[in-house]
């Protein structure tokens, strides 16, 4: 049988304790839908030889860094793998969405800030604009020879380009790449919350938050409320809030 899972990977207290919330979100809405965390957790206060809850199983990182998820894409012990960035938290049941992978090799969605100049930068080619940057945040994949291939060269590239981010590497390698791709809708990875509040019943429903609030702790939790007031009272007034309130 294929299996299907989530993956995370995590290095830093902080963002350990995401992915500790958004498993958390995983087991509320795919109870039945294992998670596995790769982690950085023996140099910190967390007991995961003792239990991987809420996580199915844990791993360690040997060697992390600040994007150590190109590093263990390939790793998954998933047939089919949902990976998830840290601060993301489910708002629904997300299953359905593993039926892609009987059609596509892999599925991501696009880059919210796709129009920022950090964005439209190209790496060795250039590249039009109405191919742009897909969020690696949110990553559908099967694991096959050829997407393995594909993730472990785009690890060696990261390392090799020496970008910050590792988007720019991943736009340009797609577009040379022969895998079939398809694209999320934006509700499977809402990287501003005021989507979440303005989209009608009929345009969307969100299905996974991909927000950098949730390594914010407990502030954003205090917050969290009253911006969802402030929020629906705008849209009833008519009001559409700057982007810039609510970017990661």
């Amino acid at each position: 049988m294929t299996t299907q899972g989530i993956l995370y990977v995590a290095t830093g207290e902080k963002y350990i304790r995401a992915a500790i919330h958004s498993a958390e979100s995983v087991r509320k809405h795919c109870p039945n839908l294992p998670t596995h965390l790769f982690a950085d957790w023996q140099n910190h206060a967390f007991k995961f030889d003792a239990s991987p809850s809420p996580f199915t199983s844990v791993e360690k990182i040997l060697h992390p860094h600040r994007r150590s998820k190109v590093d263990y894409l390939t790793q998954t012990p998933f047939d089919h793998t949902l990976y998830l960035d840290t601060d993301t938290t489910l708002n629904a049941d997300i299953q359905p969405m593993f039926q892609i992978l009987e059609r596509f090799d892999i599925a991501l969605g696009h880059a919210h800030r796709r129009n920022t100049p950090d964005r439209l930068g190209n790496w060795r080619i250039e590249l039009p604009q109405a191919f742009p940057q897909f969020n690696s945040g949110v990553f559908l994949y099967r694991k096959t020879p050829a997407v393995i291939s594909f993730l472990e060269d785009w690890a060696q590239h990261f390392k090799e380009a020496g970008f910050l981010q590792d988007q720019m590497t991943l736009r340009e390698l797609l577009w040379l790449s022969d895998l079939r791709i398809a694209t999320l809708p934006p509700e499977y990875n809402v990287r501003y919350i005021k989507y979440h509040y303005l989209w009608s019943k009929t345009e969307a429903k969100t299905k996974i938050f991909h927000l950098q609030r949730y390594h914010l702790g407990w502030f954003w939790w205090i917050f969290q409320p009253w911006a969802r007031r402030v929020l629906k009272l705008l849209r009833r007034l008519g009001f559409n809030p700057p982007t810039r309130l609510f970017r990661k």
